[in-house]
């Protein structure tokens, strides 16, 4: 029946969806983990393929799972990779351990294990050295590492955006080395993640992440039925709500749902929700991820009408009032106005805008509060929403 109710492109479109999702694996694969000592994570790949990053961004995910992470410089050869891995490491306030730029890789990893069953760290990430392009030395390096501290898991970084070379990279590094999945970097960017269906069909190993973004908590387990959408235009809603759930403070929430019922709703709680929102991530990846907006176009227009900046305009501008015009923003005149705009830097037409979508906001608001109480239904479909 449902069949039936579809039209013939979109039955094209589910058949293409279901096979796309199988090409890449079908369900998220999952990570191998140690069932004593520490777990040992080695990350592999060439040059400007994201490995030092990527290994921050494994850090810190695992960090809010629980675990402990020791981040390992195993790079002695790129000028100040090691230093690079150590101020992440800084950073997100995980261990971290290297034996400096003169020593051998090899001696590095095998000691940092060791370092971690001392230490209580029980997972251990090694950021190993990438070249240019892939060379018998590089190989036998890692292929020497990798004898000497067994990796529960050896993770190729890839660069997404390289096309048909992430597939040749991918090739050469699992033909030689043998690797139990791939990581891609720099899915945010302008591609849908064609690359992700490449690697995946050619080397057999699973995409266990995808890099999503330049933050270090822009790293998500990578789930193929979401990017085959993702690659069809069809968005990604599930990803969507995991990062608002991630984003938003639930006891907040509740207490803002308390102010919207008793209508108290302030500057104060719409300069939250603005930061709340921009904590999720980059305008444009956010807009990527809703059904119908994949394309470019649909996002070029929204981007037109959704200036990202303007968020940083509307935070400045409410820090730069006074408590007392913050919680009743009806004693704003035109001289509080011009004291508002030359403190954060902005315009009284700036700050004009701000309190329209604010009011918009607030009257939004008491809308959708009326409507969970389940008066009004029929009046859903004539709420406008402020910036769109």
């Amino acid at each position: 029946e449902v069949l039936e109710s579809l039209t013939p492109a979109q039955q094209v479109i589910k058949i293409v969806n279901d096979e796309l999702t199988a090409l890449m694996g079908d369900t998220k694969t999952s990570v191998n983990f140690s069932s004593s000592g520490p777990t040992v994570f080695m990350l592999v790949g060439l040059q400007g393929g994201g490995k030092t990053t990527t290994a921050g961004k494994l850090a810190l995910y695992y960090k809010k799972q629980g675990k402990q992470p020791l981040l390992v410089g195993a790079d002695v050869y790129r000028p100040a990779a090691i230093k690079q891995l150590e101020l992440l490491a800084k950073q997100i306030a995980v261990s971290f351990f290297s034996l400096g730029e003169g020593s051998s890789p090899v001696a590095i990893a095998r000691e940092a294990v060791e370092y971690a069953l001392r230490n209580g760290n029980d997972l251990v990430i090694i950021d190993t050295a990438g070249r240019l392009h892939i060379d018998t030395e590089l190989m036998e390096e890692l292929q020497e590492m990798k004898s000497a501290i067994s990796p529960h898991e050896l993770f190729l970084v890839v660069d997404a955006m390289t096309g048909q070379d992430a597939v040749n990279i991918a090739q050469s590094f699992h033909e030689q080395l043998g690797l139990t999945g791939l990581i891609l970097t720099k899915l945010d960017g302008d591609t849908r993640g064609g690359a992700a269906l490449s690697v995946r069909q050619v080397t057999g190993c699973p995409i266990k992440f995808a890099g999503t973004g330049e933050k270090l908590d822009a790293l998500d387990p990578f789930h193929p039925d979401r990017m085959a959408a993702r690659i069809l235009g069809m968005g990604d809603v599930l990803s969507l709500i995991e990062k608002a759930q991630a984003s938003f403070d639930l006891e907040k929430a509740k207490e803002l749902e308390q102010k919207l019922r008793k209508q108290e709703f302030t500057l104060e709680d719409f300069l939250e929700q603005i930061k709340q929102v921009r904590s999720m991530g980059p305008l444009d990846q956010l807009l990527g991820m809703i059904p119908g907006l994949g394309g470019a176009k649909q996002l070029r227009k929204l981007q037109d009408e959704v200036d990202e900046k303007e968020f940083v305009y509307m935070e400045a501008i409410i820090n730069s009032m006074t408590p007392q015009e913050r919680r009743d923003p009806s004693i704003i005149g035109g001289s509080r106005k011009k004291r508002i705009a030359k403190g954060s830097g902005t315009k009284v037409q700036d700050v004009n805008r701000l309190l329209k979508h604010y009011e918009q906001s607030r009257k939004l608001f008491k809308q959708l509060s009326e409507l969970s109480t389940g008066k009004n239904a029929r009046k859903l479909k004539s709420i406008k929403f402020p910036f769109m």
